[in-house]
């Protein structure tokens, strides 16, 4: 089971194969839980989306539209969630006093936050790891809620809709190269 979650871009033709439709739900669940949790950072975003974007332009089964829709809301929900966490859990960890969580990191982060809060955000997309870090840190940090959404809306659309056009148009080059050769 780890290994299909782990390599979960190579396991999609036979997910698809098994499951049929139920595949926008199942990589609905893998992008809101890699987004979501601080603690889902191993999931295989980047490759997972360039790998949907390839089966939708191979498969009349998977729509790029809907998939685009649905895994920008998972994305974007994610990071909200991540975000309430942080905003829930971030302070209980801060204020103990242990060695890795201080007081003084933690107003670190909200100075850091406050100046460079709405970039991080942004860029976080497309940064395996800090993607599933940077909205824990907000919320811990108390980024303003508008400024978060408006920064995790955009970069939302923009992770979901580039990586999956990345790997449409590949999915497309190499049917095109597929079809010359048979």
């Amino acid at each position: 089971m780890m290994d299909v979650l782990l390599h979960l871009e190579q396991w999609l033709p036979m997910l698809l194969e098994q499951y049929g439709v139920w595949i926008y739900a199942i990589l609905f669940a893998v992008i809101l839980a890699e987004t979501g949790s601080v603690f889902m950072f191993f999931l295989p975003g980047d490759s997972l989306l360039i790998a949907v974007g390839a089966l939708c332009s191979t498969s009349s089964d998977v729509h790029l539209q809907y998939m685009g829709i649905l895994l920008f809301i998972a994305a974007a929900l994610g990071y909200v969630i991540n975000y309430y966490t942080g905003q829930v859990l971030g302070l209980k960890y801060f204020n103990q006093h242990s060695r890795f969580f201080k007081p003084e990191y933690m107003q670190k982060t909200n100075a850091y936050f406050c100046k460079h809060g709405a970039l991080t955000i942004l860029i976080a997309r497309f940064v395996p790891f800090v993607r599933s870090f940077a909205p824990f840190a907000a919320g811990s940090a108390r980024m303003n809620f508008a400024s978060f959404m408006l920064y995790n809306i955009l970069g939302s659309a923009l992770w979901i809709g580039v990586l999956l056009s990345i790997g449409y148009g590949l999915g497309n080059i190499i049917g095109f190269f597929k079809d010359l050769i048979i």
